[in-house]
């Protein structure tokens, strides 16, 4: 399927990956209603960003993924819809798990009953590779067990699988779309990336962090955009679960020296109890297989980590994007 010159919907295209993708839609010519949260301030998050004349560009539809009326008119007249408005935080579904069902789960079955009986070509639903738990295997391909092993994951799996059910019962053009961990320019700081650029860059010297023996599989945005796009043009890609991941992995402790090598050499990785998840609920080890999304659609990651690092720190540098981050406390 082409996507230039469609209508398309962005669901949490304020944030990081949603931010992200609403450019790379841009470049292709693509018709754009951002879907993005209500709030007091009239804000519209990162698109805030954006160079003028491409804000220009895009329908701003400001609502709340949980509310089915707002969500039906949000849908009227679109072609594709990318579906990433969630709750992501981890710690944070320990303390509000009730949010993250009226998010993660009501929030999307509210989409895909307001897409029922309309002309909708595609419906990519984002998941996460936290829906896996620990790895049982590596790499983690799609048929690998799921674990909610976080209510954020828990809500995940059943966004999931309430997807997987519209495209079985009522033929609804649904991919459910698996990014490992993405990162890059704009990501939040409950990530563990701008966790420690942020702490390095405020000059602290100690740097805390949680468990530094976890891997993880970590894709630089613009191949995780490039790889939403690529799965919305294949056709092939309809009724599958696909991930988003470089095949490659490296434990957060070695994430955090390499970006103490880059930014302060002097600076201290020490464990903070903290932040430390319950131990039956941490995921020890993520890596994922990109050999579906290769043999479907022919992505491949253009950014490997040390390159991607660098553009996210160069960004970082900026004092304009840094004070949007807190680095002296522990963002939950």
């Amino acid at each position: 399927m082409e996507l230039k010159g469609k209508k398309i919907l962005v669901t949490g295209a304020e944030g990081f990956i949603g931010s992200h993708l609403v450019e790379g839609l841009l470049d292709r010519g693509c018709d754009i209603k951002a879907f993005v949260f209500y709030n007091f301030s009239n804000s519209w998050g990162w698109l805030d960003s954006l160079p003028s004349e491409s804000l220009k560009k895009i329908e701003i539809f400001t609502g709340d993924i949980r509310d089915p009326n707002g969500t039906r008119k949000a849908v009227e007249g679109v072609d594709v819809i990318f579906h990433l408005a969630a709750l992501i935080g981890i710690p944070f579904s320990y303390h509000s798990p009730d949010s993250y069902v009226d998010t993660n789960i009501k929030g999307t079955l509210n989409l895909l009953q307001a897409s029922l009986k309309r002309d909708v070509e595609r419906i990519l639903v984002t998941s996460t590779s936290e829906v896996y738990g620990t790895a049982k295997y590596v790499p983690i391909d799609e048929s690998h067990p799921k674990q909610g092993q976080s209510p954020y994951s828990a809500t995940k799996i059943g966004a999931d699988s309430i997807s997987e059910s519209f495209y079985r019962s009522f033929d609804l053009p649904v991919t459910v779309v698996r990014p490992f961990n993405t990162y890059g320019p704009r990501q939040s700081a409950r990530a563990v990336i701008p966790t420690v650029i942020t702490q390095l860059l405020s000059g602290k010297k100690k740097i805390k962090l949680g468990n530094l023996s976890a891997t993880r599989d970590f894709v630089y945005v613009r191949d995780t955009v490039e790889g939403f796009i690529k799965i919305a043009e294949a056709d092939k890609a309809m009724g599958e679960e696909i991930n988003i991941s470089t095949q490659t992995e490296i434990s957060i402790g070695a994430l955090a020296d390499k970006l103490k090598d880059m930014i302060n050499p002097k600076a201290e990785i020490i464990k903070d109890e903290a932040r430390i998840r319950p131990e039956k609920s941490e995921v020890d080890r993520l890596m994922g297989s990109n050999e579906k999304l290769s043999r479907i659609t022919k992505w491949k990651p253009k950014y490997g980590l040390d390159k991607g690092l660098e553009e996210t720190v160069k960004w970082f540098r900026d004092s304009g994007n840094l004070k949007f981050y807190k680095p002296d406390i522990y963002n939950v």
